[in-house]
Formats: C-alpha cells, structure tokens, sequence
C-alpha cells in the first residue's frame, strides 16, 4: 500500500499521467497551472519519456494530435485563454478520432481576467468548444485524490472512445494540497490501435484525417461520430449521490463548488433539514439518469457554480418537467461558501 502524501493538485494530475502511462507531453506556461508543467518537466526526462515545453498553445495541441496519430499516450495542460487557442487542434483531433487528454485549471474571464479560479469554461468543454458536431469526454475532479484517479481514467476513456478527454479543474483545485495515495500499479488497458501511422509493412497504406471533399462523405463520417457518441453518453455517465432518497432539496456542484454543497448538506442535516447532493463527475456526457430517478421524487433543485450559470442549463434541460431548479454562482474570481449556500437554501425551503 502506498503512503499518503500532501499533495498540490497541479503536481498529482502530472504524476498520474506518468502513471498511467503518459509518453509525451506538450505545454505552454500560464498560470494558474504552472506546476502542472514544472513538474513535467522535471518527472517525464527522469522516466524516458518526452517533455517539451512548445512555442505557443497551438503548437502543443498539434503535438499531442501528432503522437497520437503514432499511437502514443500524449497530453497538454493549459488554464482557460490558453484552451481557448487549442479549440482547433481540438476539433481537428475530434475529426481525425484521435485519443488525448487536456487538462484545464480554469481561470477568472472572460479576456486575460485574472488568475483567480473559476468554472466559467464549462460551455466550452461540454459543448465541443472548436468548430463543428463534436463532442470530448469531460471529467471533473473536486479532491486531488481524485484528480489522481481521473487523469488515469481519461487516458482509458480517450483511448477506449478514440476521443479527447478534457480534465475540468480550477485554480482552487490545481493550487491547493490534500494527502493523495498514488496507485502502486496502473492497469492499463489496450485498444486496438489499427489507425496509427506506424510504417505499411507490407499492409495497406492508412490516412489520418479530417478533410472529406467529396459529396457526401463528410456527411457519413459525422453520423459515425454521433453513432459514437450515443454510446458513449449511454455507457459512461458517472456521478455520485448522498442522502438523495428523502431529500426535500437536492445540491447540485462539480469540482469545487462541490465541496461548498458538501458542508451545506451536513450543516443543513444536523438542522432537521433534508438536504442530499448530486455531484455530477462526467460533465460530458451528463448524468443524465440519476438526474432523472432523483426529479422524479424531488422537485427542488440548486445548482451551485463559479459561474454565472452553465451547468444549471443541463440541469433545467433534463430534470423532471416540474422540477424547480434554482441557481447560486460566483463570478471572477468569487467563490461559493458554505454559509452562502446555507443562506439560498434555507430561502428555497423556507
């Protein structure tokens, strides 16, 4: 059993990709994710593996497009501008079915904003972000335990799906320290690789793209994609519950607005009230079945965010008919407390 270790976020999703088997990474210095990159810089060269720090965001997300397009585990990291300059490479990477992990600490916007945390990218993540119908695996740790245990599951996911796993942090999370248990072993599971570039040998020449000119053959590669996609969104929501079956309200947080609903819900249950949670892990796709079983008895909802209101949008859109959603965000910066979601609860239930 491995020991505990005080850990800063930044620093264990780095380890953990080496874990999981991370052969190149490629990035670009911004804060608030810097550790990220300083400690793959120092790690991956120790472990024989590919460190380097690009010219821009756009040469480090076309560098992961290459290494995968070869067939290796590949990744970058970046906080909110610097992802926005990836969106291509991205999309390109969508159109191509190739598999990557990025990683976002996100940051105050819109603009350069500032370096204080925030949750104002989800549109971006959950929505494609790039141009084009595409759709990326997005994950949303709320411990650094945990952003150990999903950098290792989105390497999984991302090779599984042949798609780009997008890991949705915030400055809280990438900044602060928490004890972490690294795995002593990672299983890393194989997929088929039968579309990498590695030499004809004798085989049929291949092509990596995501040009398709002719009539109507674009037309055939996107319903492949949404065929995916239906799977995907059929297979892998995930999330967790707590005290949800008699709940009168039920909070609904990712990542770090999470831990403020988490001391609301125990505050608020030591008070007679009955408060559960729903912390939703995959933002993409959305757990939209427990979303569903719980609305069907509860109908009042609030959504917490570090944002003026995005996640609350899936919430309205697949939550009962008669559900009453309610929103709490902090913008720029602000982040919820727990006596501020103990406030707006205890409006809500009266």
């Amino acid at each position: 059993m491995s020991k505990k270790q005080l850990v800063a976020g930044n620093e264990a999703l780095g380890e953990a990709a080496i874990l999981a088997g991370a052969q190149c990474y490629f990035g670009y210095p911004i804060t608030p994710q810097n550790e990220f990159t300083a400690h793959m810089a120092r790690r991956m060269p120790e472990e024989g593996r590919v460190f380097l720090q690009t010219e821009s965001e756009l040469a480090a997300i076309n560098m992961v497009l290459g290494a995968a397009s070869v067939g290796a585990r590949a990744l970058t990291s970046s906080s909110s501008p610097g992802i926005s300059l990836k969106q291509e490479g991205i999309s390109y990477m969508a159109g191509d079915e190739l598999p990557g992990v990025v990683v976002n600490v996100q940051r105050g916007g819109p603009g350069l904003g500032n370096i204080a945390p925030t949750q104002s990218d989800y549109f971006q993540a959950t929505k494609g972000g790039g141009h084009g119908d595409y759709r990326n695996i997005v994950l949303a740790p709320h411990t650094v335990q945990e952003c150990v245990e999903m950098m290792i599951l989105a390497f999984d996911l991302a090779e599984k799906w042949r798609m780009v796993s997008v890991i949705l942090a915030d400055g809280v999370l990438g900044q602060m320290m928490e004890p972490v248990v690294y795995p002593e072993k990672v299983q890393i599971n194989e997929y088929p690789k039968d579309y990498i570039l590695d030499g004809a040998r004798g085989r049929k020449p291949r092509i990596i793209r995501s040009l398709y000119l002719a009539e109507g053959v674009l037309e055939k590669h996107n319903e492949k994609l949404q065929a995916k996609y239906a799977k995907v969104r059929e297979t892998e929501q995930r999330s967790e519950t707590q005290n949800t079956e008699d709940a009168e309200l039920v909070l609904v947080g990712c990542g770090t607005s999470a831990r403020a609903c988490l001391d609301t819900m125990n505050t608020l249950r030591k008070d007679g009230r009955k408060v559960g949670l729903l912390r939703p892990i995959t933002l993409w796709p959305f757990p939209v079945k427990v979303l569903k079983e719980i609305s069907a008895r509860t109908k009042k909802f609030l959504v917490v965010e570090m944002n003026a209101g995005q996640m609350v949008e899936d919430v309205r859109l697949h939550a009962a008919h008669d559900a009453d959603v309610h929103f709490y965000g902090r913008m720029g910066g602000g982040i919820p407390t727990p006596p501020e979601v103990i406030d707006k609860a205890n409006e809500i239930l009266g």
